[in-house]
């Protein structure tokens, strides 16, 4: 199952291809994707992006992981994230938000097995 090309992205909203939904926040994997709602796990743009915010991404068997931090670059990362995904045996690229897009596109034009979370706003 290949991971599905991010269509567009604009602020505050992301298509990816063969999805009818409009994302703000979204997750990406091999076969699918879906809203990222930051309640679920109590993310905020400080400390940011949790493991548990890629739990479900890293259980569907990717190999690389692209974070995208937003358009200004607010959402943080922090070094126990990038280690969780270490730790699996998943390569992590954390980019600013549109970088993030091409690189996870360009990644899955290749067939590599790729998944992302995108923060579309600030």
């Amino acid at each position: 199952m290949s991971s599905p090309e991010i269509a567009s992205l604009s602020w505050g909203q992301m298509k990816v291809k063969g999805c009818s939904t409009t994302y703000k926040d979204c997750k990406v994997w091999p076969g699918g994707s879906r809203t990222w709602d930051w309640r679920e796990t109590g993310t905020n743009h400080s400390p940011g992006v949790q493991p548990a915010d890629l739990e479900e991404v890293v259980k569907k068997g990717v190999k690389t992981v692209v974070i995208g931090r937003g358009m200004s670059e607010a959402l943080q990362v922090p070094p126990s994230t990038v280690d969780y995904l270490k730790k699996n045996g998943i390569d992590v690229l954390v980019l600013q938000t549109e970088k993030a897009v091409q690189e996870y596109n360009a990644l899955a034009a290749r067939g590599v097995k790729v998944g992302g979370v995108f923060h579309s706003t600030c």
